[in-house]
């Protein structure tokens, strides 16, 4: 059997009730099979991709979540990018082709033949400099010359849009052009951001749709004239929610928070907590140090409002490498309801990356990043005095995140949800996808030519 070209959009948040929102991508997947299947737990992004490109469990591959509590170190790490973290064949590998791996997650270091990934440059001065991160190391001046800086900004924060999603976009006809890889592995972040924001059957997601419905059609458009085959799929649905979970203040109040007064704010220490949770989106990994309380913990956990279940860390992770990473059990909350890493009780207290942009150094997920403090008057002007010392090299915090996580309209990583909630495999063969780790074998067949005739399944 011959080898076939194949391209696989990853379209965040895709459904099937948001596909009816994209005339364009409607009108191609009427032509192709479309299922939806549970997602992964936790169904958040680093955990999911790693499910479909190893077609390992989690217990197996070990990504248990987009961050986690390294019990070594004593330290939450969040967003980490080295491949290494994965365990587990890749499907590029078991199908013996070139593949490209633009903007998927755990992208450095990886034993993909073309890479690209956000990565900033940070001095020693202190500075942080938006660019990315290319494998060869060459391609990155290669791409940049061609399409321009990466456009860090809208890939996260106030600011986050489709501006990112179109690079990437570009990126992936750039490497087809350029390389030709035998499968293309596409990002398109654009509506994590809105969903989460507005909330699903929001007004404000309209226009939303509407740009990812064009950039995600053209460039099947022009995959499709390279007699490309292309995939598309997603790692979770979004779930509106209303109520945020405080665990990490439950729990200061009940004694087993340490924290560590540092200049007159407030900074979590793990290592010295008998028990502490890791917040990500709609589950959080609770860690207990202190195995008298264990118990106790349970109760509380269970009796806070907006937690449906506990699930126990044996069961989820077994005894391989994602018992080394994952809670001792993990929280799960219920449908309208996300949980923050918030430990701190007053504002004024809270540490000063909490108003900031800071995905590595928060102790938990924070979609609040996606929003400027309605509190300050002229958040234009502040970021933009801001940028003018950074050029003038004096240091300076951007504050301007607020600390309302009732702000956040929309959440996700629950694995019980709606058939119209359940993330989507759109394409010949996707019929056969049921979960994450058979997302594996559906790429791995699409590539090798092995899968039945084209059939559609509305």
């Amino acid at each position: 059997m011959g080898m076939k070209r194949i391209a696989v959009l990853n379209v965040v948040g895709l459904t099937r009730s948001v596909i009816e929102e994209m005339p364009r991508f409607k009108k191609w997947s009427r032509e192709r099979e479309v299922a939806n299947f549970k997602p992964a737990f936790p169904a958040v992004t680093c955990t999911a991709q790693s499910s479909y490109l190893t077609g390992k469990s989690v217990s197996e591959h070990g990504i248990v979540g987009n961050g986690w509590y390294d019990r070594e170190d004593a330290e939450v790490k969040f967003w980490k990018q080295s491949n290494h973290l994965v365990k587990g064949e890749k499907v590029w590998e078991a199908a013996g082709v070139r593949c490209a791996k633009m903007f998927w997650w755990y992208n450095m270091y990886s034993s993909a033949d073309f890479a690209a990934t956000p990565r900033p440059l940070y001095p020693a001065d202190g500075r942080k400099i938006f660019d990315i991160h290319t494998q060869p190391m060459g391609m990155r001046e290669e791409i940049k010359a061609d399409l321009g800086d990466f456009p860090f900004p809208s890939f996260w924060g106030p600011k986050a849009g489709i501006k990112s999603s179109n690079w990437i976009a570009k990126s992936a006809r750039w490497i087809e052009e350029k390389e030709s890889p035998s499968l293309n592995l596409v990002y398109l972040p654009h509506l994590d951001y809105g969903l989460q924001k507005y909330g699903p059957g929001s007004p404000e997601m309209l226009i939303e749709y509407e740009a990812i419905d064009k950039v995600t059609c053209d460039l099947i458009d022009f995959l499709e004239k390279r007699e490309i085959e292309v995939l598309a799929l997603s790692e979770y649905g979004i779930s509106k929610v209303s109520k945020s979970i405080h665990l990490n203040r439950v729990f200061r109040k009940k004694g087993w928070i340490q924290v560590k007064h540092e200049l007159g704010l407030e900074s979590l220490d793990c290592g010295s907590s008998k028990a502490f949770a890791v917040a990500d989106h709609q589950v959080a990994h609770v860690y207990v140090n202190d195995a008298s309380i264990a118990e106790e913990v349970r109760e509380v956990v269970l009796g806070t409002d907006g937690v449906e279940e506990i699930r126990e860390g044996c069961d989820l992770w077994g005894k391989g490498i994602g018992a080394d990473r994952g809670g001792d059990f993990v929280a799960v909350s219920k449908e309208d309801a996300w949980f923050t890493y918030y430990y701190w009780e007053d504002d004024s207290k809270a540490p000063d990356f909490a108003r900031c942009i800071d995905i590595h150094r928060k102790p938990g997920y924070d979609p609040v990043e996606l929003f400027l403090d309605p509190k300050i008057k002229f958040p234009i002007v502040k970021i933009a005095g801001f940028l003018a010392k950074k050029k003038l090299g004096f240091r300076g915090l951007m504050d301007v995140i607020p600390l309302d996580a009732n702000l956040v309209k929309g959440s996700h990583g629950r694995d019980n949800v709606s058939p119209q909630e359940q993330p989507v495999a759109v394409g010949r063969g996707a019929g056969q996808v049921t979960s994450a780790e058979e997302v594996f074998c559906w790429i791995r067949d699409s590539l090798t030519n092995s899968l039945s005739g084209d059939s559609t399944t509305g």
